[in-house]
């Protein structure tokens, strides 16, 4: 895998399929499990959805996605201008139109933090990379992270229940970890 990727991006929507794209295809060419790369690549447009949300741009108009790996560990950060508020895990209750992208974020990686460093603030996340031999990718190891929720309780976020919807880091802590509550 390739050690690092540095990607600027223009701060607007049509970032997020461009950062998913690239971080799924580096990650996938070198061998990640499928369901990781599905769990970075949510996480990567969480923080960089937040981030066009409620922040500002960099200096440049750019916002900065990188991603680092080391060992098993894979760094996903997401670099902006800051904003008024610290970026923070909302309630996320089912009535709620925002406020569960932390939280999913929490839910799919090691840990998560903030770190604010000359006017720029970045979200960054930590996430286990167990990588495949080649043709076991859709089958990941044990304990390799991957959340598949049950919405059995939600019959109506399907429109037909029947239907087949398939076809239609850092190897050391940062100082400035955080786990809003």
């Amino acid at each position: 895998m390739r050690a690092s990727s540095v990607v600027l991006l223009p701060h607007a929507p049509s970032s997020v399929a461009v950062a998913r794209r690239r971080l799924s295809s580096e990650l996938a060419d070198s061998g990640v499990y499928d369901s990781v790369v599905d769990d970075a690549s949510v996480i990567v447009s969480e923080l960089l959805s937040n981030a066009l949300r409620h922040a500002r741009p960099l200096p440049s108009g750019q916002v900065k996605v990188c991603w680092l790996c080391r060992g098993d560990l894979l760094e996903l950060e997401v670099s902006d201008g800051g904003a008024m508020t610290e970026p923070r895990r909302g309630p996320g209750t089912l009535s709620s139109l925002g406020g569960r992208g932390l939280g999913i974020v929490e839910a799919l990686s090691e840990g998560w933090g903030v770190r604010h460093e000359d006017g720029t603030t970045t979200v960054w996340a930590i996430l286990r990379t167990p990588r495949s031999s080649g043709d076991d990718r859709m089958a990941a190891p044990a304990g390799a992270h991957a959340v598949v929720p049950d919405l059995s309780a939600f019959p109506d976020l399907l429109d037909e229940p029947g239907e087949d919807l398939c076809n239609g880091t850092r190897s050391e802590v940062a100082p400035s970890r955080a786990y809003p509550a």
